[in-house]
């Protein structure tokens, strides 16, 4: 009786904590059935998808790491931790103000042993029209790794499938080779092409403008001339030309750090302009995850516009 006593006494004192609700729920799970511990592991990841959207992973790291502690801290080994208050960039989480991570939808669970499952599925993400009922602003694909350790079921490893960007839309450019991977938020993009100048750096002709090139501003559809938005801008450089850049041969505007590669081909290197994002303009971190995520890749389709 005084067990049962002392039993009830520590389920009371652990229910206003997360942590320790989780982990008295998930302990003594060995011997269970397998769609016991299948409901256990799904319950896992669905919690934890709920909390993505509370860790901004564009906070100060001391804020990243302070949040993950909060809010993955019941949900992830030590380790994964640690991993990902030191590299917030190989954590999930938000990295925009809109759209933001609403949830983990699980494609599949397979087991790999009583104590080991692979989970599949999508990070689902919205935006504040999302919760009136209509679609996702977007998904990702995600893959976690969950292992009961001491008792407890917990995430040990994430992939994000970066590559997915929430691409529903795909701008395709094959007079240069090369694709721009979008969300569905930017349905109705459009495009626009100026040229870049180039001045020289070369002594006798320093300050003249000795190459010229394309600069690409993919759009997005909130643009206005009012509120303008963070554009998507990318210079398109031949191979000589990106060679003699590295070689400070000539420069681009008055920044001194150069452009950085975002893709190439056989014939033309694209690449993103620095300091391109100084203005802060609405967007400009959506665009920074797109361009540090790979949605720009390079192709040998060429012929168009």
């Amino acid at each position: 009786m005084k067990k049962l006593g002392s039993l009830f006494l520590i389920l009371i004192l652990c229910l206003p904590a997360a942590g320790c609700r989780a982990g008295f729920q998930q302990q003594n799970s060995s011997g269970q059935s397998v769609e016991t511990r299948e409901t256990a592991v799904r319950n896992l990841v669905t919690e934890f998808g709920k909390q993505l959207q509370n860790v901004s992973l564009t906070a100060s790291k001391e804020k990243v790491a302070e949040d993950m502690q909060k809010y993955y801290g019941d949900y992830v080994t030590p380790s994964l931790l640690e991993e990902w208050q030191t590299d917030p960039s190989s954590a999930p989480g938000r990295t925009v103000s809109s759209p933001w991570p609403d949830r983990i939808a699980i494609l599949s669970v397979q087991r790999l042993a009583d104590d080991a499952y692979d989970v599949t599925g999508e990070i689902i993400e919205a935006t504040s029209a999302d919760e009136s009922g209509g679609q996702p602003a977007g998904k990702q694909g995600i893959r976690l790794s969950v292992r009961n350790i001491g008792g407890l079921w917990l995430i040990d490893d994430v992939t994000v499938d970066q590559q997915t960007l929430s691409a529903a839309i795909v701008y395709e450019n094959t007079q240069y080779g090369f694709t721009v991977s979008l969300p569905s938020s930017w349905k109705g993009y459009t495009v626009r092409t100026e040229d870049w100048q180039g001045y020289s750096l070369v002594p006798g002709q320093e300050g003249k403008i000795t190459e010229t090139g394309p600069e690409i501003f993919v759009r997005h559809p909130e643009w206005t001339k009012e509120t303008p938005r963070q554009d998507i801008p990318i210079l398109i450089f031949t191979l000589d030309q990106w060679n003699a850049i590295q070689k400070d041969q000539f420069h681009i505007g008055a920044a001194p750090i150069g452009p950085s590669e975002l893709a190439r081909n056989s014939k033309y290197v694209a690449a993103l302009p620095a300091r391109y994002n100084f203005a802060f303009l609405p967007g400009y971190e959506e665009v920074d995850t797109l361009m540090r995520g790979g949605a720009v890749k390079a192709t040998e389709e060429f012929g168009g516009s």
